[in-house]
């Protein structure tokens, strides 16, 4: 099964949980731009509560009419400096912050100028961490359907494996920080339990719907353990 999904910001633990079972990525890089998502935000948990982590894009305003992989970093706004005080804030203490540290802050000293470029390397890393050797491509096309219904639409992916639409899962924008009054749909994360509760560094309850560097920086290589 290829999965077919946009490219976020240290995706929710979710969003890894359905990696495990695909056999390759298929990023969408032919979208336009969507604001108030996990393209550019992610959230964590301190001691005041969830809090969402947000990556500044230039012209903001105009940035939906722009295609998501040529959107740029906003870097006229202190954000890395605040973004990372705050993991080391909310994760210091937790059991293998300091394993991966380096890591993730290496990435954030390159300053990619684009937010598809800063994603795709936090993603590969993501990736290294839980063991996961897969395939990765970008769209050349973008299709709003790619249901079972409608013929296979190439050369959108060059996945030898990939002969029919039936074993592409598409799976862009399943995931959303906004909340909703409706009723989950029945494949949503919101209505199947995709990660099993783990300790966090803020409880006691359990808070689910974080981004997998909560998981990642409290289960460190048995992260996967947690996903189903």
């Amino acid at each position: 099964m290829i999965l077919l999904s946009e490219l976020h910001y240290h995706p929710p633990a979710a969003f890894f949980a359905e990696l495990l079972q695909a056999d390759g990525l298929l990023l969408e890089a032919q979208e336009h731009y969507r604001k108030q998502t996990y393209r550019n935000r992610c959230l964590i948990r301190t001691a005041q509560g969830v809090q969402a982590l947000t990556v500044p894009v230039v012209d903001g305003n105009r940035s939906e009419k722009v295609k998501s992989s040529a959107i740029e970093i906003d870097y006229r706004q202190n954000w890395i400096h605040r973004h990372w005080r705050t993991l080391q804030t909310a994760y210091g203490s937790s059991p293998y912050f300091e394993y991966y540290a380096d890591y993730l802050h290496d990435i954030y000293v390159k300053k990619p100028a684009l937010l598809f470029d800063l994603n795709l390397q936090f993603l590969r890393l993501l990736l290294r961490c839980f063991r996961l050797n897969l395939p990765i491509e970008l769209s050349t096309e973008y299709h709003t359907d790619y249901s079972t219904n409608s013929p296979l639409k190439q050369p959108s992916f060059t996945f030898p494996s990939l002969a029919t639409a039936g074993q592409l899962c598409d799976r862009r924008d399943w995931l959303t920080p906004k909340a909703s009054s409706q009723e989950p749909k029945p494949d949503s994360p919101a209505a199947l339990s995709r990660v099993r509760p783990y300790p966090q560094v803020f409880g006691p309850a359990f808070e689910p719907g974080l981004s997998v560097l909560d998981l990642l920086f409290s289960q460190g290589p048995a992260a996967s353990q947690f996903l189903q």
